[in-house]
C-alpha cells in the first residue's frame, strides 16, 4: 500500500510539474512570437532625460521635422519646467510624453563620483516611503502640466534600493512601465519586461553609434531605449547633427522600425501580456 502511494504522489507531482512547465512554456512562446505594430522588427523609444534647455531648443524640432514621437522625463524642481511649463505643455499636445523623473532626482550619494548630490537629496539618507511620496507627487504634478492620468517612470540615477529595499518594486502600481536600469538591448521578447526595461545614456557618440544600437534592436526583434540627456548643449550631451542622423534614418524605415512613446510601447505590451 505505502509503495502505491508513493507512485500515485510521484505520478501527481509529475503531472502538476507538466503541467507548470507547459504553462511556463506558453508564456514565453507567447512573449517571444508576438509582433511589433504594422509588423516593425522592432520597438523603438526615445527619451530625454532632466527636462533640459536644449531639449526642448534642439530635441523637439527634430522629432517634429521625421514626424516622431519622444518620452520626456521632466526633474520637477528644474528651473526649465518653471520657466517653460508653456513648452512643456505644447510638446504634449503635439504627441510626446511628459514622463515622471521624480521632483528632486534623489540619487545615492556614497556611490564614487557623487559629491553633486546635496545632503537632503541623499537617498542613503531617505526611507522607502518618503521616496515614494515624492514619486506619487510627481504624478500630479505632471497631470496638471498635461491632464493624462496614465504614466511611466525613469530612475533617477538608476538608484533603486534604500536600507536593502528595492523601493521603484513598490510603485508598480503607479506606473504602466519603468526605464529601469542602463543595459543592452533585451536578446530577444521573453527578456522584455515594461517594468525593468534596460537604457542606452549615450554621451559624446555619433550618429552612427547610435543607428547601430537601433539596428542591433531590430536584428534581435526586441526593443531599444535609449535615454538622451543634453542635445547640441547642456550635459551628457549629443551633438544635434548626431540626433538629427538617428532620427533620419528611423524615419526612412519604418518597415524596421516602430517609434513611438514609452507610455504607448508599454500599454502594448501590457495589452500583449494580459492574453
Amino acid at each position: 500500500m505505502l509503495v502505491v502511494n508513493k507512485q500515485k504522489s510521484i505520478t501527481a507531482s509529475f503531472i502538476a510539474s507538466t503541467i507548470l512547465l507547459s504553462l511556463y512554456s506558453d508564456k514565453v512562446r507567447a512573449e517571444s512570437t508576438f509582433n511589433w505594430p504594422n509588423h516593425a522588427k522592432a520597438a523603438v523609444s526615445l527619451g530625454y532625460d532632466d527636462a533640459l534647455v536644449s531639449q526642448l531648443d534642439n530635441a523637439v524640432s527634430g522629432l517634429n521635422k521625421y514626424q516622431l514621437k519622444g518620452s520626456f522625463y521632466l526633474t520637477l524642481s528644474s528651473p526649465t519646467v518653471s520657466s517653460r511649463s508653456a513648452d512643456w505643455r505644447a510638446l504634449a499636445r503635439q504627441g510626446h510624453e511628459l514622463g515622471n523623473h521624480s521632483i528632486n532626482h534623489p540619487c545615492k550619494g556614497s556611490l564614487p563620483n557623487r559629491e553633486w548630490v546635496a545632503l537632503d537629496n541623499d537617498l542613503d539618507k531617505k526611507t522607502v516611503s518618503a521616496v515614494k511620496q515624492e514619486i506619487i507627487n510627481a504624478n500630479s504634478w505632471l497631470t496638471a502640466l498635461d491632464g493624462e492620468k496614465v504614466r511611466t517612470f525613469t530612475v533617477p540615477c538608476g538608484d533603486k534600493v534604500i536600507n536593502g529595499v528595492n523601493y521603484v518594486e513598490t510603485l508598480h502600481a503607479n506606473f504602466v512601465g519603468i526605464k529601469y536600469r542602463t543595459g543592452d538591448v533585451p536578446k530577444d521578447k521573453s527578456q522584455i519586461d515594461r517594468y525593468k526595461m534596460p537604457v542606452w545614456a549615450p554621451n559624446n557618440v555619433t550618429g552612427a553609434q547610435l543607428i547601430d544600437f537601433v539596428k542591433q534592436a531590430a536584428q534581435q526583434g526586441t526593443i531599444a531605449n535609449i535615454t538622451f540627456h543634453g542635445i547640441g548643449g547642456d550635459y551628457l550631451s549629443v551633438s544635434t547633427e548626431a540626433h538629427t542622423e538617428l532620427l533620419a534614418h528611423l524615419a526612412q524605415h519604418p518597415e524596421q522600425y516602430w517609434v513611438d512613446t514609452f507610455k504607448n510601447i508599454s500599454l502594448y505590451l501590457e495589452d500583449k501580456n494580459s492574453h
